[in-house]
């Protein structure tokens, strides 16, 4: 009895508590398991793409490139010269002149459209006179070689038609403002394509950049501006009449179709445009 007594009287026990503080998944926590199934997917797009390729041929891989890269195509179907006789070579495709060729500055053309939707009349205009020019030098075996010399480019401001001299042809004996014999018989040809065809001609003269002899008082801004008068004139014999010119200019070497080359003989050219 005594000792039981004295047992009530001892104090009670300690009461421990224990704090346990969980880590979850170690000190960089679960990170690791985004970026290792992020690793994965990868890796499973990958050989998925090495099979694709060892499975299809060379003309399935073009199709789904093609299909892929829609705008790639349809810059390429814009480009410059691609509107042009022939199924529009280049302005700068090699010739039997020398040059390093390359284009730049060149910029994509929208057609604009109507409210229907519908391509409006400049687009028709261009694919009118290109027949119409085609089909005249096609019928002259004399004529027929300078196809290449003539392009047709859809602008913002209506259809411009470009004559451009290479080194086996010149639209004017050189430095000076005569035209030469074919010259007279293609301006015939393009005169007929433009007659029926409504809207303002503007006339502008290209040259390149060769100097001039020492002492001489020409220069390339006289010559320019000369080459578009005499090409003014050339069109009025073959019968444009006179009210539909607009303007005359002659912008010397200032706007160089060969940036790379100013001597080169296409920078020489007459570029004609028929206003909307």
């Amino acid at each position: 009895m005594a000792s039981r007594a004295g047992g009530r009287n001892d104090p009670p026990p300690p009461i421990i508590v224990k704090k346990v503080t969980v880590v979850d998944a170690g000190h960089h926590g679960g990170a690791w398991k985004v970026a290792y199934a992020d690793f994965v997917t990868a890796m499973m797009a990958f050989f998925l793409l090495l099979w694709l390729l060892g499975s299809t041929t060379e003309e399935q891989r073009k199709g789904l490139a093609d299909y892929f890269t829609p705008t790639l195509v349809k810059i390429k179907e814009q480009s410059a010269g691609s509107d042009g006789l022939l199924g529009g070579s280049s302005l700068t495709d090699p010739d039997s002149y020398p040059h390093r060729a390359g284009q730049t500055g060149t910029r994509s053309i929208t057609v604009p459209r109507d409210a229907t939707g519908g391509v409006r009349e400049g687009a028709s205009a261009v694919k009118r006179m290109r027949e119409r020019v085609q089909h005249d030098l096609e019928a002259s075996r004399h004529l027929r070689h300078l196809m290449r010399q003539v392009r047709m480019v859809e602008t913002t401001e209506g259809v411009r038609i470009d004559l451009v001299d290479d080194a086996d042809f010149s639209m004017f004996v050189l430095g000076t403002t005569v035209l030469t014999r074919d010259a007279v018989a293609l301006l015939g040809v393009i005169a007929d394509a433009v007659a029926p065809e409504a809207g303002g001609l503007t006339i502008r003269g290209h040259t390149d950049a060769l100097p001039w002899k020492s002492g001489s008082v020409a220069n390339n801004w006289s010559l320019s501006a000369g080459r578009a008068e005499a090409t003014r004139q050339a069109l009025m014999r073959d019968g444009i009449a006179d009210g539909r010119f607009r303007r005359i200019e002659g912008v010397a070497d200032r706007e160089l179709l060969i940036p790379g080359n100013p001597q080169d003989p296409r920078n020489r050219r007459i570029s004609i445009l028929l206003s909307r």
